[in-house]
């Protein structure tokens, strides 16, 4: 477990406009999150040393108090966006996934822990559940595609606000 970026001295957040296409890759996975647990607020960017001559850097995708988890990546200006948002997905994932001990995200249709796949046009948000296509699959049992990437939040109903009585449920009057 990796300890807030405050507390590792060789780490700093990217700054606005330092990798483009990376950022712009977060931003798409943070609506995700945000539709998803708007409670645990945003993600960013961290660059630590790697240590290495080849490249100076590494980036981590950490939520918004600095802490993450997970292997680092080049910010290579060269990759691809669908190649970046695939990174940044799976490092979001693993970030949130360990950091707050639970799947994300998660299929709303089924309640699996999904997963990032895509095509040659589109990273997308991957289900293994599904049998009979009444949720979007194709009825054969192999999973569906719930989302892209980005776009959790016109397919996932918003999480269920917690009431203040007992067991999480508003006292009737």
């Amino acid at each position: 477990m990796r300890p807030p970026f405050d507390d590792t001295p060789d780490a700093r957040p990217l700054t606005p406009g330092e990798a483009p296409r990376w950022e712009a890759a977060l931003a798409l996975v943070e609506r995700d999150l945000r539709a998803t647990l708007p409670e645990h607020g945003g993600l960013r960017l961290l660059a630590m040393p790697s240590g290495q001559d080849d490249f100076p850097e590494l980036v981590y995708v950490a939520l918004a108090d600095g802490s993450w988890w997970g292997n680092g990546f080049e910010p290579d200006p060269s990759v691809g966006a669908l190649d970046a948002l695939a990174v940044v997905a799976e490092a979001a994932q693993d970030t949130v996934s360990e950091r707050l001990w639970r799947a994300w995200p998660v299929c709303a249709a089924h309640g699996l822990g999904m997963h990032v796949g895509g095509t040659d046009e589109r990273v997308e948000w991957w289900c293994s559940g599904g049998s009979d296509g009444s949720d979007g699959s194709d009825g054969s049992g192999t999973g569906h595609v719930r989302s892209g990437v980005g776009e959790l939040a016109d397919v996932q109903p918003l999480p269920a606000r917690r009431g203040s009585g007992r067991y999480g449920h508003r006292a009737s009057r």
